[in-house]
């Protein structure tokens, strides 16, 4: 019996000591940072899905995991709408936003920025059977798509005697200029020259020239200046191992001057 007995119980040991080692195996695993990155994947070429694709594709994607990668952290992509970032980064839903956001005083106030990684800058895009537009100048009186809560749009709403719709995303906005629900679309300048390569040339173009020149930076937590210390150390070792130049070969077929 007293054999038994002991051997019962150096089998429930033995079990015990098993569960042990496998619970703090999976608390070492799951103990890896995680970089939860929003984004409104309706921006291409920075963010986008490619159709049937679960993953996220684009500049600002490939940007975002080579910075997670440098600091040691998994990164996870968090989708949404693009007026609801800011929201999201400051109520801690996400840590840091890679979106195509410009640097802006307005934003500024709610968060805080990288140093800049890309400049950028504003197109009108027409339908190629449009005479009358040719500069921003043009664009009074007349109705104008851009997407909510960008710099488009607020360059928009500045044309006097404009007839200004905001949608959630850029696709919806050069949609309803394919269908001649309105005169023109502004956006940032290398979306615009992305969905013209991708073959919008057929049908639309681009008129003027180009405005505002704006600076890209990854957004985080208003105050979270040890992250954002650390995504500039990580953007600058980027830059001088080569890394960034590759990715920016990649989504805009040169190597950045």
């Amino acid at each position: 019996m007293k054999k038994f007995l002991f051997l019962v119980m150096a089998v429930l040991a033995a079990a015990s000591m098993m569960i042990a080692g496998c619970g703090g195996g999976d608390k070492k695993a799951d103990s890896q940072k995680v970089l939860r990155v929003g984004t409104e994947p309706t921006f291409a070429p920075f963010e986008f899905q490619k159709e049937g694709s679960k993953s996220y594709d684009g500049f600002d994607m490939d940007l975002a995991r080579a910075i997670g990668k440098q600091l040691g952290y998994k990164v996870e992509i968090v989708s949404m709408g693009f007026d609801a970032l800011i929201p999201a980064l400051n109520s801690g839903n996400i840590d840091m936003v890679a979106a195509g956001m410009s640097i802006n005083d307005e934003r500024k106030q709610a968060v805080t920025f990288s140093d800049p990684y890309y400049t950028s800058g504003l197109t009108i895009l027409v339908n190629k059977d449009n005479t009358e537009i040719k500069s921003i100048k043009d664009l009074e009186g007349k109705r104008i798509a851009c997407q909510i809560g960008t710099t488009g749009e607020k360059t928009a709403r500045s044309v006097a005697g404009a007839k200004v719709t905001a949608f959630n995303t850029n696709d919806e906005a050069v949609m309803e200029l394919k269908n001649k629900g309105v005169d023109a679309v502004i956006n940032d300048g290398p979306v615009v020259g992305y969905y013209l390569a991708q073959g919008g040339n057929k049908t639309m173009m681009t008129v003027g020239d180009v405005m505002d020149a704006e600076q890209y930076g990854l957004a985080v937590k208003k105050g979270n200046d040890q992250l954002a210390k650390d995504i500039n150390k990580a953007l600058a070792e980027l830059k001088k191992n080569g890394e960034y130049d590759k990715l920016y070969k990649t989504w805009f077929g040169e190597v950045k001057k």
